[in-house]
C-alpha cells in the first residue's frame, strides 16, 4: 500500500505539489480514486482567491499546509483544494478530476450517472460524487474523513493552461495524467 501523504508533503511550492499529486489516491469517507487532473494557484497569481488578501471565504488558504479549502464556485458547486506552502503563503492546488476506484456505486447514486468517466471529471462533479461540501472546509487532509496516498510509480504528465478563469489563464499550471480518459478536458 502506498504511503499516506502527510502535511509535510504539502509544505512545498504549489508547482512541486501539483504535479506530484497526479497518480495519488484521494479518498473522502472511503470514496474516491486516482487524481488525474489538478490546477496550481500561487498567492502571486491574480486568479488565486488569496491574491487580494484574506477574507472569511479564503481564510483557510492562509493557514498551515495540508488542509482542505472548499468553496462554492459560481454559486453552483463545491470545489476542493489542498492548501500548500508555508503558513500565510495562501497557495493551493485545486483537485479537478479523479479516476473513480473506490465506492463507485455510491458516486453513481450521488451523481445519478452510470458512466464512470463522468463521475469525477470536473471539480463540481468530483465533490458531488464524493459528498464533499463546505462542512469539510478547513479539515486536515492527513486524517479521516480524508485519506491521501502517494502514487506508487512514476506517471506520464501533461500540462497546459487552466480552465474556467479569465485572469492569468495562459499560465501552464494545469497538470494531468497524460492520455487519461477521466480528465475534465483533454491536455496535450
Amino acid at each position: 500500500m502506498p504511503s499516506k501523504l502527510t502535511r509535510a508533503f504539502f509544505d512545498r511550492s504549489v508547482h512541486d505539489v501539483a504535479p506530484d499529486l497526479i497518480g495519488a489516491t484521494f479518498l473522502f469517507n472511503g470514496v474516491g480514486g486516482i487524481i488525474v487532473e489538478v490546477e496550481a494557484y500561487h498567492h502571486t497569481d491574480p486568479a488565486a482567491h488569496s491574491f487580494n488578501g484574506q477574507t472569511p471565504r479564503n481564510a483557510v488558504m492562509f493557514g498551515p499546509p495540508g488542509f482542505a479549502y472548499v468553496y462554492r464556485s459560481y454559486g453552483i458547486h463545491w470545489c476542493v483544494n489542498v492548501v500548500c506552502e508555508a503558513e500565510r503563503s495562501a497557495s493551493a492546488v485545486l483537485i479537478r478530476a479523479l479516476q473513480p476506484t473506490h465506492g463507485v456505486a455510491a458516486m453513481q447514486r450521488r451523481r445519478g450517472v452510470n458512466d464512470e468517466r463522468l463521475l469525477c471529471s470536473g471539480p463540481g462533479r468530483l465533490t458531488e460524487a464524493l459528498g464533499i461540501t463546505i462542512a469539510q472546509n478547513g479539515l486536515p487532509l492527513d486524517r479521516a474523513p480524508f485519506e491521501l496516498r502517494a502514487r506508487s510509480t512514476e506517471v506520464p504528465l501533461a500540462c497546459g493552461p487552466r480552465i474556467g478563469i479569465t485572469k492569468a489563464s495562459d499560465l501552464p499550471w494545469r497538470y494531468g495524467l497524460k492520455g487519461s480518459r477521466y480528465l475534465s478536458r483533454p491536455l496535450r
